[in-house]
């Protein structure tokens, strides 16, 4: 020890009692002076406090607001240090902003009047380019964007594949050749044009609002997975935009999709190739009507090869989407702004 050291020692060896105290409180003097002429160096041996990240979010994506009280980024998928929160009076204290672009009011006016200095603005957008309007007006507004396409800064698909190294193969028993679930059907979309002109070859049986055949949320699945085919038709053809057509009511469903979106080559890139049809990858929709209804149950169970290596993971609780901020937070850029969102979102 240092202050025994210092200790002048009697003949018998050991210091008086009052030697030691007088000692003692000379070493911490001379400890608490070192604190105080170089802290630097204390310091570094105290952990220092870090504050949680507070993402406050401007107005909550979906009508119904989930409970997101308490460290749920943490209980629920995690993620530590994240605090999530829609008061906006503590916008001051905010690191991140979060901006759903179906929620936004036209006009900068329904915006915060003042950006605290460090602080990120975030705008967040599941629809396709064509179901997007009004981006214009958001130019030179946000800092960092979060959509489905995977260049984002913060990417939120609607699904993907996790590895599952103890998943098998499961085929639903099948009753009926091709399904569709459609509740927006407008003669103008590309979907709509395939789907007439496949069904003058094969009889697709069709669910949903667009033919009074609407299915509850637990009817969904169990109906799908019926057929031997679905038709994971986008509602618009952009770049990354595989909705949960493809990963729920198909894959997830036990039925093989047959795809209609960006090219194969960007499906590719979120499931294996064997494990969907694309429209495109036929000359004629008599060829690919043909292939579906010919096919045999070896063949078709080869596309169901990818379960015994992985398992669907859907996105669908906003509180998960949005913990993802906390994770991305450390990498993503600082200081910049997006120009044009239009342009970025169209191209």
């Amino acid at each position: 020890m240092l202050w025994t050291s210092l200790l002048p020692r009697p003949p018998w060896g050991r210091p008086s009692l009052k030697v030691v105290v007088t000692a003692g409180v000379f070493v911490t003097t001379l400890w608490n002076l070192r604190c105080f002429l170089n802290p630097s160096e204390v310091s570094r041996e105290v952990p220092k406090h870090t504050k949680p990240l507070v993402v406050l979010v401007w107005k909550w994506p979906s009508k119904q607001v989930p409970n997101i009280s308490g460290d749920i980024c943490h209980e629920l998928y995690g993620i530590a240090g994240c605090w999530l929160t829609t008061e906006r009076r503590l916008l001051g204290q905010a690191n991140v902003v979060v901006f759903p672009h179906a929620r936004l009011q036209p006009g900068r006016d329904r915006l915060p009047k003042e950006r605290p200095p460090g602080q990120n603005w975030v705008w967040v957008s599941l629809e396709s380019p064509s179901n997007t309007k009004a981006l214009a007006e958001w130019n030179q507004t946000f800092n960092w964007v979060m959509t489905y396409r995977r260049d984002s800064d913060i990417f939120i698909p609607y699904g993907k594949l996790v590895p599952n190294q103890s998943a098998t193969m499961n085929i639903p028993t099948k009753t009926n050749l091709v399904s569709w679930v459609i509740s927006n059907y407008r003669r103008t979309q590309k979907r709509a044009e395939i789907y007439k002109n496949l069904s003058r070859y094969l009889h697709v049986n069709i669910y949903g609002k667009a033919n009074k055949k609407p299915l509850c949320k637990d009817c969904l699945l169990p109906t799908t997975s019926k057929s031997k085919f679905y038709l994971a038709f986008e509602n618009s053809i952009h770049q990354d935009y595989i909705t949960e057509k493809l990963w729920r009511n198909s894959l997830m469903a036990g039925t093989v999709p047959v795809v209609l979106g960006p090219p194969r080559a960007n499906y590719e890139q979120f499931i294996p190739t064997d494990s969907f049809i694309h429209v495109d990858d036929f000359g004629s929709l008599a060829e690919l009507a043909t292939f579906l209804k010919t096919m045999n149950s070896s063949r078709y169970r080869q596309f169901f090869a990818w379960q015994k290596k992985y398992s669907v993971k859907l996105y669908t609780d906003w509180r998960e989407r949005i913990c993802t901020i906390c994770t991305a937070y450390p990498s993503l850029p600082r200081g910049r702004v997006y120009p044009d969102l239009a342009s970025w979102f169209n191209t």
